[in-house]
């Protein structure tokens, strides 16, 4: 139905690098189960801050702020062969 992959921001913060629902699986409350039991399994594991990213352009970014996450900033690449909307980054405590 779907996964979240994480690896370590600056080898000390968990970040989030990919969170995929199945298309027949979304709205259902999947995703934010999914987050909450990483959310759990960092905290017992000794995190205390969680980062998250998604294009400006998607509707991720609502979804993520509706689960406490806060915008931290962005990342532009005005490069044309790499160009893409502007990457946000988002924090959470936890």
């Amino acid at each position: 139905m779907g996964l979240l992959r994480y690896n370590l921001f600056w080898d000390s913060i968990p970040f989030c690098t990919m969170l995929y629902i199945d298309e027949n699986y979304q709205k259902k409350g999947y995703g934010r189960q999914i987050i909450e039991h990483w959310e759990k399994d960092m905290k017992i594991k000794g995190y205390g801050m969680l980062l998250v990213s998604t294009q400006v352009d998607e509707e991720a970014q609502h979804f993520y702020r509706k689960l406490g996450y806060k915008d931290c900033g962005g990342l532009s690449i005005d490069i044309p062969k790499y160009k893409q909307p502007m990457e946000m980054f988002l924090v959470k405590e936890i």
